[in-house]
């Protein structure tokens, strides 16, 4: 192989890899945003700009008669985004709000249960189309979403529940780091 292709694959490489930086920290940014850290977000965003400039620049030397150029800036994006998406997973930022609709005969047992693992739970009386029903709320971290929904499958795989985003939170019940489950 003679310098000038590898030079070439150097190049898309280049491409490709600062694509997916730069649209990781997208990702990031957009997460910070909507967990409120805005100082943070401004400081990613500045980031992922600088890199986007100067990859954009790279890409766009040649007039765009690089198919290749094309296809490491393309493949980057979308590797960038699924990338973002498991930091996202990963770094678990913020709070969700979890709605469970239990059958009524399983939450005395259900709301023992999430208690005893520490989260705190609100029983609301409501009307559904069948009649009374009861319905759990309980804010959590989103680190803690798979312990929660363990309980929850663990009481009934079929129950039904939802998971809303929690934008900003004051005050609540949340499980310390001394809670051990199932004990």
């Amino acid at each position: 192989m003679d310098a000038a292709w590898v030079g070439m694959l150097v190049g898309y490489l280049v491409i490709f890899v600062a694509r997916v930086g730069d649209m990781s920290l997208d990702v990031l940014r957009v997460l910070l945003l909507t967990r409120g850290r805005r100082l943070w977000a401004a400081l990613v965003g500045f980031v992922e700009v600088c890199i986007f400039i100067v990859i954009l620049n790279y890409v766009l030397q040649d007039g765009l008669t690089d198919p290749g150029k094309i296809l490491a800036y393309a493949a980057g994006f979308a590797t960038g985004n699924y990338i973002g998406s498991l930091i996202e997973e990963r770094l678990a930022m913020g709070f969700i709000s979890l709605q469970v609709f239990p059958p009524l005969d399983l939450v005395p047992e259900l709301t023992v249960m999430l208690r005893h693992a520490g989260f705190g739970v609100t029983v609301v009386t409501g009307e559904g189309r069948d009649g009374p029903r009861k319905v759990l709320f309980i804010l959590i971290k989103r680190k803690d979403l798979h312990r929660a929904c363990n309980i929850l499958n663990k009481c009934d795989p079929g129950i039904f529940f939802n998971i809303t985003d929690a934008r900003s939170i004051h005050g609540g019940v949340f499980p310390s780091k001394r809670v051990i489950p199932g004990k």
